[in-house]
């Protein structure tokens, strides 16, 4: 039997916080309990499970962090969860502007017990990228996937590893060119077909800038089917596992259960026991067959900058 419990103590005295080095270009402020991180794409907000205040000190608390970083341009969230004190913080997030976003589920597993040796479909390979162009790549993918811009993507992971290479671990699931247009052209099997041409040719398309546009851009190094990072949060008990997405035409084979297990993997040779992920409900599911155990849950409350503002 799983203590619960047990873990969501675990996860309120270790991962409420940042740990570990500062990103370049990111800073820690504290206005009386909460934290504010400044210097990202936006400001964040990180209170301790008891803010320690309420009432109209509260409301002033909440206020200073949105002019804060409405003073800035930029917009800024704070990080619920239900067992927050006080208990009126969300309605009184509202009051002040802050916008509730979709809830995640607090997962927690261990990380031997999900570690695992990962398993891909033909013509896919994981590996770690550390290069600016990668990065570049890296993002662009998850704005495909996730619909909104996240170009910044690419500064955040370049500062974070600058900051501690070591600290975090950035994995791409990457298809081969070849792969990438037989699995758009409808070819059944990779197996055996060494050129794009002759994909192309099964596939019965006419040239080279054809192929380009079947297989969607995929090109030198090949394309980004699946992305994901882990970041080992120093001090601790946890690795955190982050940024797991999914080219919608290559979900359901198994990418995502692959970084999965790799990032377990790669906790596990660190000396991390436990694994933290904030789920989206696309992904919690495949995360609770992992052998992960939802603890909690949380939702992102959101002040928008100047230019949102009505």
């Amino acid at each position: 039997m799983v203590d619960v419990a047990g873990l969501l103590a675990a996860y309120d005295a270790q991962m409420r916080m940042p740990t570990g080095a500062v990103p370049d270009g990111v800073s820690y402020e504290f206005d009386g309990p909460v934290l504010r991180i400044v210097g990202g794409h936006m400001g964040r907000i990180r209170p301790p499970r008891d803010v320690g205040v309420g009432g109209a000190e509260l409301d002033r608390l909440i206020v200073r962090q949105r002019d804060y970083f409405r003073d800035r341009g930029e917009a800024v969230e704070w990080k619920h969860r239900p067992h927050d004190l006080p208990a009126d913080i969300p309605e009184r997030l509202v009051a002040a502007g802050f916008v509730p976003g979709e809830p995640s589920a607090v997962l927690v597993g261990f990380a031997e017990r999900v570690a695992a040796e990962p398993v891909l479909p033909d013509g896919v390979v994981l590996r770690r990228i550390v290069g600016a162009g990668d990065m570049r790549r890296f993002a662009d993918q998850q704005t495909e996937v996730h619909g909104v811009d996240c170009s910044w993507v690419a500064a955040d992971l370049a500062s974070r590893v600058t900051a501690d290479p070591g600290q975090i671990t950035i994995l791409v699931a990457e298809v081969a060119e070849v792969a990438e247009v037989a699995e758009v052209a409808g070819v059944a099997g990779v197996a055996g077909v060494a050129e794009v041409a002759e994909v192309a040719e099964i596939a019965g398309v006419a040239g080279a800038a054809e192929v380009a546009e079947v297989a969607g851009g995929a090109g030198a190094g090949g394309r980004f089917a699946c992305t994901a990072i882990v970041e080992y949060c120093v001090g601790t008990e946890f690795a955190a596992l982050l940024g797991g997405a999914t080219l919608p035409r290559w979900r359901g084979r198994g990418l995502y259960r692959a970084m999965i297990a790799e990032r377990a993997r790669e906790a596990v040779a660190r000396g991390f026991r436990l694994l933290h992920v904030d789920a989206s409900p696309a992904s919690a599911p495949i995360l609770l067959r992992c052998g992960f155990h939802q603890i909690t849950s949380s939702v992102h409350y959101t002040a928008p900058g100047p230019e949102a503002s009505p």
